[in-house]
C-alpha cells in the first residue's frame, strides 16, 4: 500500500481512538458522576488505534475484507480498554463484533465472487472457539467465558486469512499473556492467584498474526 492511501487509515485510526475512552467509560463507570478520561488516555488510545489501523493496512493491501478488519479492530480497542479497567468484556461489544465481522466477512466474500474464503472465516471461528472452550474447562483453567466467546469472534477473520493466520493467531495471545504474567510476577507486581485480562492478549496477538500471516 502507497503512503498516500496510508496515511489517511493510520489518521482514521487516530480519530477513531479518540473515541475509545468515552465509549470505555459507558462500560466501566455506572455512575454518571465519575470522572471523566483524562487527556493522556486519549492521547494513548489516539495513538494505539493508529498504530493498529496502519498495521492491518500495510498487512492486508488491497484485500476486500480491510474495512471489516479495520471495524473490528476499532471494537477490540474499546474491549481492550474494559477489560483492562474491570476484568469485563461486555456482551454487547463482543455481539457487535461478531456482527461486524460475520456481515462484513460475508459481503467481502460477495464482492470478490469467492465463498471459500468465507467458509474458512466460519471453520476459524469453530475451530477457535472450541480450543477456548475446551481451555475453559481445564482443571484450573482462569479463561473466563467473555474470553472464549471474544476468541471465537476473533477467529472469523484469522480464519478469512488462513489455516496459517488462524494457527498463530490462537497460539500468540496466550504466549504473550504468559510472558505478561511471568515479568509481573518477576517485579513483584501481582501474586499467583492474580486475575489478569486475557482480552487485551487474544486482540493483540490476533492483530499480530494478522501483520505476519
Amino acid at each position: 500500500m502507497s503512503a498516500a492511501a496510508l496515511l489517511p487509515l493510520a489518521l482514521l485510526g487516530v480519530l477513531v481512538g479518540l473515541a475509545v475512552p468515552p465509549l470505555a467509560r459507558r462500560f466501566t463507570t455506572p455512575s454518571a458522576a465519575s470522572p471523566p478520561p483524562s487527556r493522556p488516555w486519549f492521547l494513548l488510545c489516539s495513538a494505539v488505534t493508529g498504530v493498529v489501523f496502519a498495521g492491518l493496512a500495510v498487512a492486508l493491501g488491497d484485500d476486500p475484507a480491510l474495512p471489516v478488519f479495520l471495524a473490528v479492530a476499532a471494537v477490540g480497542v474499546v474491549l481492550a480498554v474494559v477489560d483492562l479497567a474491570c476484568l469485563r468484556l461486555p456482551d454487547p461489544l463482543v455481539l457487535a463484533t461478531a456482527l461486524l465481522a460475520l456481515g462484513g466477512l460475508s459481503g467481502a466474500a460477495l464482492l470478490a465472487d469467492d465463498p471459500g474464503r468465507l467458509l474458512g472465516a466460519l471453520t476459524g471461528a469453530a475451530v477457535a472457539g472450541t480450543a477456548h472452550v475446551l481451555l475453559a474447562l481445564l482443571p484450573g483453567s482462569r479463561l473466563g467465558f467473555g474470553d472464549v466467546k471474544l476468541a471465537a469472534v476473533l477467529g472469523l477473520p484469522l480464519g478469512w486469512l488462513g489455516p496459517d493466520a488462524l494457527l498463530t493467531g490462537l497460539l500468540l495471545p496466550h504466549l504473550l499473556h504468559g510472558g505478561v504474567v511471568l515479568g509481573l510476577l518477576a517485579v513483584r507486581r501481582v501474586r499467583r492467584d492474580t486475575l489478569l485480562p486475557l482480552g487485551p492478549a487474544l486482540l493483540a496477538g490476533t492483530w499480530l498474526a494478522v501483520l505476519v500471516g
